[in-house]
């Protein structure tokens, strides 16, 4: 038991500038596990992810199937990406694109929700860490309800797009950016890809190996990063940072959820990255919530940059509507009270629920993210 204390002593004792690299460190682990979960499925995958897209026959369909593609990708940026290639080649018409697109917002959700399962054993950090993942979640899924049946109805967004099209289409660009940080993390993917380049299965056996060191990193860093957080970030600075997020209704919040996302070029790293913040209790859920809305907004940018470059101007169409999407569920699902607290309000009573029964947590994730997209791929002709 005195060991145990001196122990947890030595923790909080750890001097500030050491707490932080730590927590720095930490972070690039967690990316690490990311980009180790994206080579993982890509190994298994072996072309199953084009093939749902490809083959997707209405609209309905195409959301659950872009909802599945990107759970399996693990980053919105590159399914939405893969659908402007796709629709760019004339591989994919704008019409069944446009779902897809919408099924992508729900799907880049997963991975923050799986990193709140990192305090699962810890009631109080995994209802605020669950909580603030889920009304990602949330709020996506009331988008895609409350737009998807008015666009199948008028075709707004793809013609908004078309028009906008029209007049940007001269726009060019050579290549699409990388970002510094994701650049940075490929050095350890890469070298846990260089053991298993022999692999006799095919790639199989290396991706369940990627799959199994990634979720291992996820879970652990997250863990760690949870706690340092709590003691890195005091009383002051804390109530600091809620204030400045929490400044004119929200719209700093949605900037530097905007900026931030730009930056990094992942909405998944934006959202994943406030659980723990949330989870420790540095950053209060509605505060955290304009910055999830804004990460839904900056991650357009991969995908619109992507399709200046490709050959055909559909490409750029569906990039366009991907922003406007953003944009038309940010400007009405936020600017009014009552509906801009559903998503907050229904995460918070499924974090209470969740940590009654762990059961739900896992039934929620799998059904989802993927019983139910697996049952509308192949269940609806």
């Amino acid at each position: 038991m005195a060991e145990s204390s001196s122990r947890a002593a030595a923790r909080r004792d750890l001097p500030t500038p050491l707490r932080a690299l730590l927590v720095v460190a930490l972070l690039y682990a967690f990316l690490a596990g990311v980009g180790l979960l994206e080579s993982g499925i890509a190994a298994l995958g072996d072309g199953f992810q084009e093939g749902l897209l490809t083959n997707v026959a209405n609209p309905v369909s195409g959301l659950f199937a872009g909802i599945l593609f990107t759970v399996l990708v693990q980053s919105s940026s590159v399914s939405t990406s893969t659908i402007v290639g796709l629709v760019g080649a004339g591989t994919l018409s704008v019409p069944l694109a446009v779902p897809m697109i919408m099924g992508a917002n729900i799907g880049t959700t997963v991975t923050n929700t799986l990193a709140s399962l990192g305090n699962i054993r810890r009631s109080d950090e995994f209802r605020r860490g669950f909580a603030g993942a889920t009304m990602h979640d949330f709020f996506n899924v009331l988008a895609v309800a409350v737009l998807l049946p008015i666009e199948l109805a008028t075709g707004f967004l793809a013609e908004t797009a078309e028009w906008l099209t029209v007049r940007l289409r001269g726009t060019e660009v050579a290549e699409v950016g990388t970002s510094p940080i994701r650049t940075a993390v490929k050095f350890p993917v890469e070298l846990v890809e260089g053991l298993f380049d022999g692999d006799p299965l095919g790639g199989r056996f290396a991706g369940v190996i990627y799959l199994t060191l990634g979720l291992a990193l996820i879970f652990l860093a997250l863990g760690l990063i949870t706690r340092n957080m709590r003691e890195l970030v005091a009383g002051g600075v804390e109530r600091a940072m809620n204030r400045l997020v929490g400044r004119g209704g929200g719209a700093m919040g949605i900037l530097v959820g905007i900026a931030v996302t730009v930056a990094v070029q992942s909405s998944t790293i934006t959202t994943s990255i406030l659980v723990p913040l949330v989870a420790a209790g540095i950053l209060t859920l509605p505060n955290a919530y304009p910055i999830t809305l804004g990460a839904n907004v900056g991650t357009t940018i991969t995908a619109l940059l992507a399709s200046l470059a490709v050959l055909r101007p559909e490409g750029l169409t569906i990039a366009l509507v991907h922003t406007l999407f953003n944009l038309l569920a940010l400007a009405v699902v936020y600017p009014v009270p009552k509906l801009r607290l559903v998503p907050v309000r229904l995460a918070e009573r499924l974090a209470d629920l969740a940590v009654r029964r762990r059961s739900v947590v896992f039934g929620y994730v799998l059904g989802l993210f993927l019983v139910v997209p697996l049952l509308g791929v192949f269940l609806i002709p």
